[in-house]
């Protein structure tokens, strides 16, 4: 349900394996895997425009190539960085206090951004200058702090760089794709001795179930935005940030 929502589907994973005691080394593998049925949720639900692209790309168009050089040359940043700090990054991915405080953070970013950003001056991705969305995948860097939420970071990055409110979600679905398979694929390969840990048949009835939660909660997504926007997202994150804290210091997730 989380995974294309602006409030961090890894820090809801960490709280969430704290509050029903899994163990987090365990399951990592598990969470990597099921990743790839959310992945194919967006190319079955965009597979008009990507298939437009690609017949694009073949007829020498220039609105297709821009729109595939925006998003490979947005993914870049996310994936240097992650390969040269994938062991620090797993070292936050365990802990719950990170991830509530990044959640308040956050909630408190999107409603400040979600009221100065006003102006628009880009309404498709292929539109998008190079600029913006070089700018737009440093700025998705910053969801390697659990809880900042990739999704989150590149929509509200992408608005207050002048994106509309529906080009900035797609811009993020998009570019979900090639960063999460690299990430997915990396991850995979690191963990690949530890798949029979949890069994093949969990991990695909995990895989299955995101592909279909993943189907309706985008197009629900990119309704509830276009007519009242997100402030509802900074809301839940901020209740969800303060719950997991006050859970935390009565001693139940510790």
């Amino acid at each position: 349900m989380t995974e294309f929502l602006p409030v961090s589907s890894t820090g809801h994973l960490i709280l969430a394996t704290k509050l029903l005691g899994f163990d987090g080394d365990k399951w990592d593998v598990f969470n990597i895997v099921i990743q790839f049925g959310a992945i194919m949720a967006i190319v079955v639900l965009y597979w008009r425009t990507f298939m437009n692209v690609m017949i694009g790309v073949t007829k020498n168009e220039s609105g297709a190539f821009h729109f595939v050089r925006n998003v490979l040359i947005a993914v870049v940043p996310a994936l240097v960085l992650g390969a040269l700090l994938h062991k620090q990054i797993e070292s936050n991915l365990h802990n719950a206090e990170v991830v509530a405080w990044a959640l308040i953070i956050g909630g408190i970013a999107i409603m400040v951004i979600e009221r100065l950003a006003k102006r628009v001056s880009v309404t498709s991705v292929q539109d998008m200058p190079l600029r913006t969305s070089i700018m737009i995948g440093f700025i998705q860097c910053l969801a390697m702090l659990p809880g900042i939420s990739r999704s989150g970071a590149t929509i509200m990055g992408a608005l207050s760089l002048g994106l509309d409110r529906k080009t900035a979600a797609e811009f993020s679905f998009f570019l979900a794709v090639p960063t999460m398979i690299a990430a997915s694929a990396f991850q995979l390969f690191s963990h690949r001795h530890d798949l029979g840990v949890i069994g093949l048949d969990l991990i695909g009835i995990g895989t299955l179930i995101s592909f279909v939660v993943a189907l309706v909660v985008v197009k629900a997504f990119v309704a509830i935005i276009s007519k009242t926007g997100f402030t509802p997202f900074a809301v839940y994150r901020i209740i969800a940030g303060v719950v997991a804290l006050v859970w935390m210091h009565m001693g139940h997730m510790a």
